[in-house]
């Protein structure tokens, strides 16, 4: 229906800037043909200004139309991005880094704005130019003088092509150092500390020179595009014109008709500049902000979850119910040559109180990305409640499995402590939620946390709020993992930094709360 109704609007403003144009083209061809013949009376006057009247409902009708059409096409590209940033996986996010992230951020809003805008002069000047030439055509030159204005379309398009391709080196060359400048930000606590002075502004200075000579190379690509464009169509179209007239007998009104094309063309021309330069900056950004545009696509159908299954059944035979399988599980990350985890086979049922001890670098926390669904395995099968992913879906899968992952891969929002806690149960809480959140921190021995907080449950934390210790944000992300309620719980050394005592309190609130647990610990 929404592609339907873009279709729509853009048939709408094409056929009302078609309307608007011709109406202007036949306005001013009335004055002209009363004016050569000497006829420029209250009839010719009075139809004239009809026509530039009606003229006033179609320019609407294209502001509105243009408005609708960029409002449309934004917000379905906010959703879509959105919806893809959504949708990345781990793997990806980790590998690119802040800097790349915030580079493929700031390049969705230039492909935004030049991509809609540019898009829109591009088909306005299409439109322009087919009746320039139709117009020269009816010239002294006739149909040879439309060629020519075809001709040089094609030398604007290519001039325009060219300077697309050095846009793109341009744009990935301030990308680059866009990178770098956040990344130097992200760590320059480290650098202060760790990295001698004299070695703080390496690589600036050839940075800086090659994006200068990017620049001057994209500069020297638009001077032709910009001012031979324009000027140049007309001091040749004004020669085409001018040749006929001189070696053959031309009346004046077919000299005007070509005049008039060539001012046509000339000002269509320069729509068709704007919008090649839009389109350029539009058509590099894509580039960038593809893979988030496509991400949702690799995203399983959510299907109909199936209820899930009654921590009580653990114990209702003499062997608990088997919630997860996994056999011969393999996985290796993009572009390593060897698989970090190879041939791994486990069982876990309701009522299972599972520890994982291994080195770092040994594969616990990518299986138990592998188990909690944030990953794919490479080979091997996977089943929960007898089921593979494909067929339960994400959402389905991450209903019944929850992972709060290592510390630095989780985060604090910059927001309520209720908000934190409540995030994967059910935003704004329902009744009983806040209670139960409020238990689940007494039981995590952050009840003396609360106690200090002016604003309790609702105190904003995070970067700009109330600062939580090591500790405290590891018993909140405990907290926010068992308050989803599901049958199976991964931990991923979550107890790393709890002083005895606390991690008696925590261990011992995660056994009581949790249906299934599997806990990840560095050996």
């Amino acid at each position: 229906a929404s592609h339907s109704r873009a279709l729509r609007d853009l048939g709408l403003y094409l056929g009302a800037h078609a309307a608007a144009y011709s109406l202007w083209i036949v306005s001013w061809a009335l004055i002209g043909k009363g004016a050569l013949q000497d006829r420029l009376d209250d009839g010719w006057l009075l139809a004239w200004g009809l026509l530039l009247l009606t003229l006033i409902p179609c320019r609407l009708l294209v502001t509105w139309m243009g408005g609708a059409l960029g409002i449309g096409a934004g917000t379905f590209l906010k959703q879509r991005l959105l919806a893809g940033v959504l949708a990345l996986r781990p793997d990806t996010i980790r590998r690119r880094g802040a800097g790349q992230l915030l580079g493929q951020v700031l390049e969705s809003t230039e492909l935004e704005t030049l991509g809609i805008d540019g898009g829109l002069a591009a088909v306005t000047a299409l439109v322009e130019l087919a009746v320039a030439i139709g117009v020269l055509s009816f010239g002294a030159a006739g149909a040879a003088h439309g060629a020519l204005l075809a001709a040089w379309i094609a030398v604007v398009l290519a001039l325009g092509w060219r300077y697309v391709r050095r846009r793109g080196r341009w744009t990935e060359e301030r990308l680059s150092m866009t990178h770098d400048l956040v990344e130097r930000l992200v760590g320059h606590r480290t650098r202060l500390a760790q990295e001698r002075a004299d070695r703080w502004h390496e690589g600036e200075d050839q940075a800086l020179a090659a994006y200068l000579e990017r620049s001057r190379e994209l500069d020297r690509s638009a001077v032709p595009l910009t001012a031979v464009a324009q000027r140049g169509w007309l001091i040749l179209g004004v020669l085409g014109a001018a040749v006929p007239f001189v070696l053959s007998e031309t009346s004046p009104a077919a000299l005007a008709v070509s005049i008039a094309g060539v001012l046509l063309g000339q000002r269509a021309l320069g729509t068709l500049v704007t919008g090649l330069w839009q389109l350029g900056g539009a058509a590099v950004a894509w580039k960038q902000v593809a893979a988030l545009y496509h991400a949702p696509e690799q995203v399983e159908l959510a299907v109909p979850p199936r209820p899930a299954p009654d921590p009580a059944e653990a114990g209702d035979g003499p062997e608990p119910r088997t919630l997860l399988e996994a056999h011969d599980l393999a996985y290796q990350h993009e572009g390593r040559a060897r698989p970090v985890l190879d041939g791994c086979s486990l069982r876990i049922g309701l009522g299972d109180r599972l520890l994982l001890e291994g080195p770092s670098g040994s594969g616990k926390s990518t299986l138990a990305s592998l188990l909690a669904g944030l990953n794919l395995p490479s080979r091997g099968l996977l089943l929960l409640d007898g089921l593979d992913r494909r067929t339960l879906g994400l959402d389905g899968w991450r209903g019944r499995v929850v992972a709060a992952p290592q510390f630095h891969e989780n985060h604090v929002f910059s927001n309520t402590l209720a908000f934190n806690l409540l995030m994967g149960r059910s935003w704004p809480p329902r009744p009983g939620d806040l209670d139960r959140a409020e238990a689940i921190c007494r039981k995590l021995k952050l009840d003396g946390v609360l106690a200090r907080m002016p604003a309790g449950m609702q105190q904003i934390v995070g970067e700009m709020g109330w600062q939580l210790s090591h500790g405290e944000r590891s018993r909140l992300y405990i907290a926010r993992a068992l308050l989803q309620g599901a049958p199976l719980l991964l931990l991923d050394e979550s107890f790393a930094a709890l002083d005895p005592e606390t991690l008696r309190d925590a261990l011992q609130c995660v056994i009581d709360e949790a249906p299934a647990l599997l806990v990840i610990a560095h050996q």
